[in-house]
């Protein structure tokens, strides 16, 4: 078979796990499969005659690709902070059935913590701790040695599982906001507005909606109507920790767009933050919520 034919072969041999890699490592579906098509290109160039091992050799130019792409999105993002600019999500055709399948076997949550990680941070964890690639194997990549490549998959590791341990009361949070998604997600009003103070106030920052000023809600009524009126957003939102403390989190096109913050009277909610400004969602400190 001739060498060109056989690397296809191969390439599509590989493909579920190659997509796999950069649907973690960009976590979203239209990049990947566009990290994949720039791959192949790359690939179908390339002298391949003495490629020993092609699922490791494939799974290293798209971990290479990927982690390009993720140096190009930091550098947007300081970008639009030094812009004072909202970023638009970008249309991609891309199946959203599909792609909320794929976030629901990761995790979305994960996918929402793996975007607050620097890029070779993410790189590491993802293909050491979730695609067993050796160290050695991954240092080249990010130009690090293999013992500070192992450090940046533990730094990594600590900011995904570095969650204390649940309190009675934060154990009692998290199944409140974990009924205010659900509530939100199915269109539920009467049990999303059983779930808020009656004095509950809501503040959003002007990147939210867009505003040109900060928005402020007050009541259980107008901001359960304002919750129903973000159904779309709350399919692609998960539970995570903010801070150490309960919350939710967004994610559009591989990007953490939207935070939520809780304040608690009881086992009510009596007041939410929402923050979308660039500047504020780089300053949280945000990890998976067990349970």
């Amino acid at each position: 078979m001739p060498e060109r034919d056989w690397m296809a072969a191969q390439f599509e041999e590989h493909r579920p796990r190659l997509r796999a890699v950069a649907h973690r490592m960009l976590g979203s579906l239209g990049e990947a499969d566009d990290a994949l098509q720039d791959a192949w290109l790359r690939i179908d160039r390339a002298d391949t005659s003495g490629v020993e091992n092609p699922g490791g050799w494939l799974t290293t130019v798209v971990a290479r690709v990927c982690l390009n792409l993720l140096r190009a999105r930091e550098a947007r993002r300081e970008e639009e902070l030094a812009a004072d600019r909202i970023p638009a999500a970008a249309a991609r055709a891309v199946d959203p059935e599909e792609e909320a399948l794929l976030a629901d076997s990761v995790g979305l949550a994960l996918l929402i913590v793996l975007d607050t990680l620097a890029p070779a941070e993410r790189l590491a964890f993802v293909l050491h701790d979730m695609f067993q690639v050796p160290f050695d194997e991954i240092a080249p990549m990010i130009d690090k040695t293999p013992a500070t490549t192992r450090q940046l998959a533990s730094r990594a590791r600590r900011r995904v599982k570095g969650a204390p341990a649940p309190t009675a009361d934060a154990s009692r949070r998290h199944r409140v906001v974990h009924a205010y998604l659900a509530a939100t997600r199915g269109g539920d009003f009467d049990a999303l507005l059983a779930l808020l103070h009656p004095d509950v106030v809501l503040h959003a920052d002007r990147a939210v909606v867009p505003t040109p000023e900060p928005v402020l809600v007050r009541g259980a009524r107008p901001v359960a109507e304002g919750a129903m009126a973000s159904l779309g957003r709350a399919r692609s939102a998960a539970l995570v920790l903010v801070d150490g403390e309960i919350g939710m989190a967004m994610l559009e096109e591989g990007r953490l767009r939207v935070l939520l913050r809780f304040t608690f009277d009881g086992d009510l909610i009596r007041e939410i933050d929402v923050v979308a400004e660039p500047e504020q969602l780089r300053k949280v400190q945000v990890t998976v919520a067990e349970g």
